[in-house]
């Protein structure tokens, strides 16, 4: 081997071995880096097909949950738009779902989330919308997803109302793992690399 042939070999390896161990602390999106946001809390909420939904059904899957209803003008359909775009990267994936929450139950009932859902071409096998107890939701926006302030919580429930642009990226034990906002086209792009990586996990 010749003294070129040498060092090539020599420095390829030194970069191979330099990028393994900056893989392994330097800061970024890895399992296990951080510690998790929240945790899935257990709840029971109906799907657009009228059927209950539990947090046992997220048990292995890679989950980005979501908050939103079917009468918003305002920030909703641009931000399911940027949810239809990471449903269509992964909809042939078993272990993801999307879970679109509703802030509105007293309007959207399972007819009227199941119209919505149609209307956008939503998989209930990978794309679940889901109605049931305000309080309860917000309870699960607020602690579980940790995508909305709980100081916002007010005394009545009849006077609070949840808006949030913001998404949880939920992993296969049920951890929250990082938050995203749904409106910037960035971190939506972050979000489906950061799927791949915990599918892959």
């Amino acid at each position: 081997m010749n003294k070129r042939v040498f060092y090539i070999v020599f420095f390829a390896g030194l970069a191979v071995a330099f990028y393994f161990i900056i893989a392994k602390v330097a800061p970024g999106f890895t399992e296990g880096n951080l510690p998790p946001i929240g945790r899935v809390q257990p709840f029971i909420f109906t799907n657009q097909n009228g059927k209950q939904i539990t947090e046992k059904n997220l048990t292995g899957k890679v989950v980005v949950a979501s908050y939103f209803f079917t009468t918003c003008r305002g920030i909703c359909p641009e931000m399911n738009g940027n949810l239809k775009k990471v449903y269509e990267q992964f909809k042939n994936e078993k272990d993801f779902l999307l879970l679109s929450h509703t802030s509105d139950p007293e309007i959207d009932s399972v007819p009227v989330i199941k119209r919505y859902a149609d209307s956008i071409g939503a998989n209930p096998a990978n794309w679940i919308f889901l109605t049931g107890r305000k309080d309860s939701l917000y309870t699960m926006a607020r602690l579980s997803y940790a995508i909305d302030d709980p100081a916002n919580n007010l005394k009545s429930i009849d006077d609070d109302f949840l808006h949030t642009q913001y998404w949880a990226l939920v992993n296969k034990k049920g951890e929250v793992r990082k938050i995203y906002d749904g409106l910037k086209n960035n971190e939506v792009s972050d979000l489906i690399d950061d799927i791949k990586k915990l599918l892959n996990d």
